[in-house]
């Protein structure tokens, strides 16, 4: 009978060892993790570094592969160059057209790694210092904005035009800009800038 009491009491002792380790044993693996984790860099996985040149100068952003050049441009950028805008997001309004190599461009339909490479221009860009660009003077003289979210797009489009041609006529700017929509309906008023941006151009104004 003792012998039997000794190995019942073995038993319990053994088995209670094996619950103890089972509680203990998570909390050791998460400490584990805890730990690794802390060790680990702070960085995403799969975001990489992206070298761009914006509006003359080198940047690096830091994003993932699937990251558009409009989300770089406003959120990845040191400052952040908000002046492209975000609005439908698709392709079909032209408020985020920039520069790239000097022909127009939806950023929101660009990836930012794409983009490696080549000379991207926004519109913050286009003053020298404290001057506006013929084509952004002309916007402020002729009242050609109203809320503003497409204006950025539309001086991109048409700047990229007239620095082709700065004689182009009416019809071959409406053509540069039918990718831009204006919600606000100033459509004569930034023709009528675009025309006077071109005469200003023409005659030897700044880029």
């Amino acid at each position: 009978m003792s012998d039997s009491r000794h190995s019942r009491r073995a038993f319990l002792k053994g088995a209670g060892g094996v619950a103890a380790g089972g509680i203990v044993g998570p909390s050791a693996l998460a400490s584990s993790a805890t730990e690794s984790t802390t060790r680990a860099p702070k960085r995403l996985a799969g975001e990489l570094d992206v070298e761009l040149s914006i509006n003359g100068a080198k940047q690096k952003v830091r994003c993932q592969p699937r990251t558009t050049l409009l989300n770089a441009l406003r959120n990845h950028c040191d400052p952040p160059l908000t002046g492209t805008k975000l609005v439908c997001d698709h392709g079909s309004c032209g408020a985020c057209t920039v520069l790239v190599d000097d022909e127009p461009a939806c950023s929101c339909l660009l990836l930012a790694v794409d983009a490696r490479g080549k000379e991207v221009r926004t519109v913050e860009g286009l003053a020298n210092e404290d001057e506006l660009s013929p084509v952004q003077a002309a916007f402020v003289e002729h009242d050609a904005l109203m809320c503003g979210f497409c204006t950025p797009g539309f001086v991109m489009s048409i700047t990229a035009c007239l620095e082709k041609n700065p004689g182009a006529s009416l019809p071959e700017i409406k053509s540069a800009c039918a990718g831009n929509t204006c919600r606000c309906g100033t459509y004569p008023h930034i023709f009528d800038a675009a025309v006077a941006a071109g005469g200003r151009m023409r005659k030897g104004g700044s880029k």
